[in-house]
């Protein structure tokens, strides 16, 4: 829920600052950039701790590392200042989300696995429903910065994570790792891991490039259509509310339907909605469209990350999702870009939505025709 307001009131405070800072479409187009180079950074040096000193220590560094930063960015008074901090920001949050699956898929028993790390995702839409409340309320009223100092408070969480939360058994149970990095990287590039790693590097690749392309720029898109500020946020919101039940479906399906069915339907569906969304001229189509995209995006990444941690076995699941994760976060660096330097150019809508429809099929196809079925497995 956390990670998920960082990230949606970045969406919203890049519609702000670019009015306060005069930025053009491409300095925009970075600040969600430099989110991802984090975030890839992130993902892989956390998972690669995670593996080695347990869950839960990484996960309560990275939600200090991303709440701080977050803060103190809401004091910044130039573009590069507000990048590095977002640098870091990005960081925590890459870190943070694979870890967090980790932990939980190795906690629960396999009958109901699948389901209850879809519904810890679905803590996301949550998140981007506080995000969006606080860009409808906040930042209008008080100003972006208000509202990023507001991000700062879930540091305090990490207080009640050390004395409550208990880490992974199957972690705990193992010990720390004997293996070295360059060992961890043989196995899972191995031959019973290889063909999952790819698969699992082209599906977040795929997913992470086309969501930050696309919902990082909602609300200034929304803006570019001719909406003002306040109005642009308000349906973003209302578009926003779709996730909630993207997810709660998607948990429903992942344990009866099983993982991939449930990965590649809702990319499908992803895919057609930006098709939709790109090419839609009515405030009607565009709620409409927004919502299907919500509803779809949303439950993929659910069943993507119950699916990820799946394929490898303890020693190295953390590892594993955190490099497929970082695969992921560099399609994130250039989505945001992508939109920024095609707009600068002259172009519409509907080819840039076209483009993440595109990346999205690929994603189905690596999941149809290299993903291996993991319902009900019992984790290695």
């Amino acid at each position: 829920m956390f990670d998920a307001m960082d990230v949606g009131i970045l969406s919203f405070v890049i519609a702000a600052i670019s009015v306060e800072w005069h930025l053009s479409t491409t300095e925009m187009g970075w600040i969600g950039s430099v989110n991802s180079i984090g975030m890839a950074v992130g993902a892989f040096g956390f998972g690669l701790l995670a593996d080695r000193i347990g869950r839960k220590n990484v996960f309560m560094m990275t939600l200090v590392l991303f709440s701080l930063a977050s803060g103190l960015s809401a004091l910044t008074t130039t573009l590069t200042v507000f990048l590095i901090l977002r640098f870091f920001v990005g960081a925590g949050l890459g870190g943070e989300l694979p870890v967090a699956s980790t932990l939980v898929s190795e906690s629960v028993a396999a009958k109901e696995r699948g389901r209850v790390v879809v519904l810890l995702e679905s803590f996301w839409a949550a998140g981007w429903l506080i995000a969006a409340l606080l860009a409808y309320f906040i930042i209008p009223e008080y100003g972006w910065r208000i509202a990023l100092i507001l991000t700062a408070l879930p540091a305090f969480y990490a207080i009640y994570l050390r004395r409550n939360l208990p880490d992974s058994p199957k972690f705990e149970r193992e010990g720390e790792p004997k293996q070295s990095f360059s060992d961890k990287l043989k196995l899972i590039w191995s031959k019973p891991y290889a063909r999952r790693t790819t698969m699992l590097w082209i599906v977040w690749f795929t997913v992470v490039f086309s969501y930050y392309g696309m919902f990082l720029w909602l609300p200034s898109v929304m803006v570019m259509k001719g909406f003002d500020m306040i109005h642009s946020f308000k349906y973003v919101l209302i578009m926003t509310l779709a996730q909630l039940p993207g997810y709660f479906t998607a948990a429903w399906l992942i344990e009866r339907a099983g993982r991939k069915f449930v990965l590649s339907t809702y990319l499908i569906g992803t895919a057609v909605s930006a098709l939709l969304f790109g090419n839609a001229e009515s405030l009607t189509m565009l709620l409409i469209s927004g919502a299907l995209l919500s509803f779809f995006n949303l439950g993929a990444w659910g069943a993507l990350y119950a699916y990820s941690p799946e394929q490898y076995p303890t020693a190295v699941r953390a590892t594993g999702s955190g490099m497929a994760a970082a695969a992921g976060r560099i399609g994130g660096i250039f989505g945001p870009l992508l939109v920024g330097s095609l707009l600068t150019a002259g172009y519409g809508f509907g080819l840039i939505f076209g483009i993440f429809c595109g990346a999205i099929i690929i994603g189905v196809l690596a999941v149809l025709l290299l993903g291996t079925e993991t319902k009900q497995l019992e984790l290695e």
